[in-house]
C-alpha cells in the first residue's frame, strides 16, 4: 500500500507535466500544419527555382539538425542578444519549425500523387487555383497522408521530452526533479512511461480508425 501511495503521488506531480506536454504538441503541430503545407504548395506548383533551393535548404538544415539545438538556439541564443522567450514558446516554436520541415515533405508527397489531370479538370470548368486546391486537391491529399501524419503526431508528443532540457515543466522536467528528490527512480520512469502511452495509444487507434473509415468510404 506504501508503494502504491507513492506511484499515485508520482503519477499525480507527472500529470501536470503532462498538461504541459499536451500543450506544446498543440501548438507545434499548429505551427508544423499551417507551415508545412505552405511550403508543400510551393515546392509543387513553383517554378521558382531559387524558391526552390530556398525550401530544400530549409529542409535539409531542420532534419539534419537535432531538434534540441533549436530549442537551445531559441532559448540561450535568442536571449544573448536581448530576445528572451519562455520555456514553453522556445519549445512551441523549435519543434514546430522542425516538423514543418517534416510535414512539407509528407504533404508535398500527398499532392504529388494525385493525378494532375484532376487539377486541369477543375481549372477547365472554371474553379479558381485556390478553389481547386482547397475543395478537390487538399481533400485528396489529407487522406493518402494520414497515416504519416498520425506517426508524426505520436513522435512529436514523446519529442515534447526534450523541452525538459530548457526547463519547459513537461513530464520528463517533473520526473528529474522527482528523482532528485526522492531517488524513487524506477518508479518515477515508469510513471513517465505510462503517462506518454496514455497519451500517444488513443491517438494512435484515432488515426488508425479514421484511416480505416476513409478507405471503406471509397
Amino acid at each position: 500500500m506504501v508503494a502504491f501511495d507513492i506511484f499515485a503521488r508520482i503519477l499525480a506531480t507527472l500529470a501536470l507535466g503532462a498538461v504541459t506536454a499536451l500543450q506544446v504538441a498543440v501548438g507545434a503541430f499548429a505551427i508544423a500544419a499551417l507551415l508545412g503545407l505552405l511550403l508543400a504548395i510551393c515546392r509543387t506548383f513553383t517554378r521558382s527555382r531559387l524558391l526552390q533551393w530556398a525550401i530544400a535548404g530549409y529542409i535539409e538544415w531542420m532534419r539534419n539538425v537535432p531538434a534540441l539545438a533549436h530549442l537551445f538556439l531559441l532559448y540561450f541564443g535568442l536571449a544573448a542578444v536581448g530576445l528572451r522567450l519562455s520555456p514553453l514558446t522556445a519549445a512551441v516554436i523549435g519543434l514546430g519549425l522542425v516538423g514543418a520541415a517534416i510535414l512539407c515533405d509528407v504533404f508535398a508527397s500527398g499532392l504529388k500523387s494525385l493525378h494532375v489531370g484532376q487539377r486541369e479538370a477543375a481549372l477547365s470548368v472554371g474553379l479558381t487555383p485556390i478553389k481547386t486546391l482547397r475543395h478537390v486537391l487538399l481533400p485528396q491529399m489529407l487522406r493518402v497522408t494520414l497515416p504519416s501524419l498520425g506517426n508524426y503526431v505520436s513522435q512529436l508528443l514523446k519529442d515534447t521530452s526534450i523541452a525538459s532540457a530548457i526547463a519547459a515543466p513537461e513530464i520528463m522536467f517533473f520526473a528529474r526533479n522527482l528523482v532528485t528528490s526522492t531517488f524513487e527512480t524506477t518508479l518515477i520512469y515508469l510513471a513517465a512511461m505510462l503517462l506518454y502511452a496514455a497519451m500517444i495509444l488513443p491517438i494512435s487507434w484515432a488515426f488508425a480508425r479514421t484511416e480505416r473509415r476513409l478507405e471503406t468510404q471509397r
